[in-house]
């Protein structure tokens, strides 16, 4: 599967970098929009099939994460030996190919088994395209390619919620399934074309130093070894996984939320939450980044004190704006909706800046050519808890409340769920006094 481009090849030029940037921000994007999409599907796919909230979060958590978890790891070590782009092209044909499928179910189970396909393409998608970024920027601009990168998230959540919403909303929920997995089919090709895989380690040499052939990727139980010892990758992953359980259970009850406690219809809360994803989660991650690259030039504590202040700051503001509705109701409906709009910006931003600092710091817990395998393992353990747990759990509690709270339910669960981020911000506070004794520059 090595595309054979040797060792000691030319660098590709500077700005062939950004090419290379932004055409994994597409391909990351179709994998959020692919992920994303069940959540302002949930209605009409519950209707249909009689669903639960409890049902229907296993299926969007449990369904996808189990395999999309488990793979990551021997993927992982397939990246760390042979072509990462090649790896890369065909797990965005299998999840794209498996999210088309999902359009054609007939019941729960079929859904169930197409939404595990759509887990095993994506199993390849993330760990390769983080150690690309790691081989094509230095490590002062990291973080901020890696958050650049991570524009997918906001824009896949954005692009899934309009599309798949407004696509529903005329044509159901089938033909969204379709045109969107059909789209990540036909941009395979293109993503092998365009995108070379670069030296492993190539962007860590000194500026002017010669090109040196990469060591071999040491064997797979050696890198378990090396990140198991250090204190900071179980405090940056066990974080990452607290704020994703929420993080990914409020991306995917959230339009129900608006559909059910505010009375939007499915064409509303496609356009109401696409905006509040997109133009929230592009400044956050952003400005994670950036913050994250400064702070971090001084002390490597920078890197996760990032994000916990901001997870800090983001519960009290998530908590305002779910009752802006009560808060802001002398302003009339549509006053109220538009002072919600932009209170949830602020939390939906502050959320998400823990994506480049933490991702680049996990880049730097192992040497280049274990670095793809780092990054499966961080996957592993943020994955299996952030979408297996977070998507049921908010679903599961809603089932729980809903003698109690009726048709409310939803928000209640929801409120349960901020105390994930402040657990995040505690383990984030703790890795930043471990990070610069584990550090590999």
């Amino acid at each position: 599967m090595d595309d054979g481009r040797k060792p000691d090849e030319a660098a590709p030029a500077p700005s062939y970098r950004y090419v290379v940037l932004a055409t994994l921000i597409l391909v990351y994007t179709l994998n959020f929009l692919d992920r994303q999409i069940l959540g302002i599907l949930a209605k009409p796919i519950k209707d249909e099939f009689g669903l639960s909230d409890g049902q229907f979060g296993l299926m969007g958590g449990l369904a996808f994460a189990l395999l999309y978890t488990t793979l990551a790891i021997p993927i992982a070590w397939l990246a760390d030996r042979f072509s990462r782009v090649w790896i890369m092209t065909a797990a965005l044909t299998v999840w794209s190919g498996f999210t088309a499928l999902c359009g054609f179910a007939g019941g729960f189970w079929q859904l169930f088994f197409s939404r595990m396909g759509v887990g095993v393409g994506e199993a390849g998608g993330v760990a390769p395209a983080y150690s690309l970024i790691a081989d094509y920027f230095p490590k002062t601009q990291r973080a901020r390619a890696l958050a650049a990168y991570a524009f997918g998230i906001p824009l896949g959540s954005g692009l899934g919620t309009l599309v798949g919403g407004l696509l529903a909303a005329t044509y159901g929920w089938r033909t969204a399934f379709i045109v969107v997995g059909l789209l990540g089919v036909v941009l395979a090709p293109i993503f092998r074309a365009v995108v070379k895989d670069p030296v492993r380690g190539g962007a860590d040499r000194a500026v002017g130093a010669p090109p040196a052939p990469p060591p071999p990727a040491p064997p797979f139980g050696d890198a378990v070894r090396l990140l198991v010892a250090k204190p900071s990758f179980w405090l940056l992953s066990f974080g990452a996984a607290a704020s994703s359980v929420c993080g990914y259970g409020v991306a995917a009850w959230l339009p129900s939320f608006f559909m059910r406690s505010l009375g939007l219809t499915l064409s509303q809360t496609a356009w109401y939450y696409a905006g509040i994803a997109l133009f929230g989660g592009l400044l956050g991650i952003w400005l994670g980044g950036v913050v994250a690259d400064k702070l971090g030039a001084k002390s490597k504590a920078g890197y996760p004190i990032t994000p916990a202040i901001a997870f800090l700051i983001s519960v009290p503001c998530f908590l305002l704006a779910m009752n802006s509705g009560a808060l802001f109701g002398g302003l009339g409906r549509t006053g109220a909706m538009t002072a919600a709009f932009l209170i949830f910006l602020i939390p939906t931003g502050l959320n998400l800046a823990w994506l480049g600092p933490i991702t680049a710091a996990v880049q730097h817990l192992a040497p280049a050519p274990m670095r793809t395998t780092a990054s499966a393992l961080f996957l592993l353990i943020n994955n299996l808890l952030g979408i297996a747990v977070g998507i049921y759990y908010f679903g599961l509690v809603s089932d729980l409340l809903k003698p109690m709270f009726g048709a409310e339910s939803l928000r209640w669960s929801i409120y349960t769920g901020m105390g994930f981020y402040l657990v995040a911000a505690g383990l984030f506070f703790l890795a930043s006094k471990r990070l610069e004794k584990d550090w590999v520059d």
